[in-house]
């Protein structure tokens, strides 16, 4: 006698067998009583896409809390861009009632600005101190806030690290103003180290008039200021490191020196990467307050950059379109300066900025 796939020798039919199909048909129905939009959702689902009204209603609240954030950002960041016309103008304020309309009523001189920015010596002198001081600044601060965060780091207490770090960071909070009174105060002709000297004989000097020095004196003045910012970025990175790395290789026999430069420093790459991309795309913007407070004392020709340039030419000498020249050139080379440090990271293997 056969017996059927699910039959007993009896005749009957097991309640597996009585399930099967039982199953197959209550599937067959939900599956025909679905709405097709319900099946379209079903299938978005299963391929990991939210609809956007779902994203939309779900994250209404971060949206609302972002929109003040993103209006200001328009506001002050990307509507002002609009302006950058009056470089390929003559600009006049005063031939409209007020500086907006004007805008409408001066007369188009196409690329005439670029042509007199090109043939200034005073233009060539300003991006000079500016390349130069990047360079500086670049060699001599960049790796400053490294080596300090290695050093807090290695510390064992937690109470002295914290307070070496929140000692390191005050500065960041200091106005420029202040920033170059304490310099005055030290290294000065009347400051503390030259009245000490001549207390005990010996002749004094006056750091902060010394041209031949200056561009030391203010990256001197950068690393005491924004070191500690560096430091808390560089800082976090390390925190994110696995204790087990270290382990590892101390029991692999690595010493010190050998953990910090096969563990530490691989840890610290992609924000060394970040940093430094977004440290080459504010190349030509080196400071502007900070040299227009110490130009009369070492002189304009070791104190004056890009930003004092512009500051001097379109809001001292009212000659707008010609400033506005200069500041969109610096800003284009700043763009192809974040693309090429960016494309340069993803050379090296690093996310940078964005990704590929």
């Amino acid at each position: 006698m056969s017996l059927t796939a699910g039959s007993r020798p009896d005749g009957t039919r097991s309640p597996a067998a009585v399930e099967e199909p039982t199953a197959a048909v209550a599937a067959a129905v939900a599956t025909e009583r679905v709405p097709g939009k319900a099946r379209k959702a079903g299938r978005a689902g299963k391929a990991g896409k939210v609809p956007w009204r779902v994203r939309l209603r779900r994250d209404r609240a971060l949206i609302l809390m972002t929109l003040p954030v993103i209006l200001l950002l328009l506001l002050f960041n990307y509507v002002p861009l609009l302006g950058n016309v009056v470089a390929f103008q003559d600009y006049d304020p005063y031939v409209s009632s007020n500086g907006i309309t004007a805008i409408f009523h001066s007369p188009w001189v196409g690329v005439e600005q670029f042509s007199r920015m090109v043939d200034d010596p005073l233009f060539w002198g300003a991006a000079k101190n500016t390349i130069l001081l990047f360079v500086l600044q670049l060699v001599l601060f960049f790796p400053i806030p490294i080596a300090l965060a290695l050093v807090i780091n290695s510390v064992i207490r937690p109470r002295v690290r914290a307070v070496a770090q929140a000692i390191m960071y005050l500065p960041h909070f200091f106005s420029w103003v202040l920033v170059v009174t304490v310099f005055q105060q030290i290294f000065g002709g009347a400051g503390i180290i030259a009245q000490t000297l001549e207390d005990h004989g010996w002749s004094g000097f006056d750091l902060m008039t010394n041209a031949d020095l200056f561009k030391y004196l203010v990256t001197a003045q950068a690393v005491w200021k924004d070191a500690g910012w560096g430091i808390i970025v560089f800082l976090a990175a390390l925190a994110a490191v696995s204790t087990d790395l270290y382990e590892a290789a101390a029991m692999d026999g690595a010493g010190r020196w050998r953990r910090m430069w096969h563990v530490t420093l691989p840890a610290l790459r992609p924000v060394i990467a970040l940093l430094l991309v977004l440290r080459v795309g504010d190349a030509l913007s080196v400071g502007f307050e900070q040299f227009l407070l110490q130009r009369d004392a070492v002189g304009v020709g070791v104190s004056e950059v890009l930003d004092t340039y512009v500051w001097n030419m379109g809001i001292q000498n009212g000659d707008f379109s010609y400033a506005a020249a200069v500041g969109l050139v610096k800003g284009a080379i700043g763009v192809c300066l974040v693309l090429g440090a960016n494309k340069f990271a993803h050379l090296l293997g690093e996310q940078g900025v964005y990704k590929k």
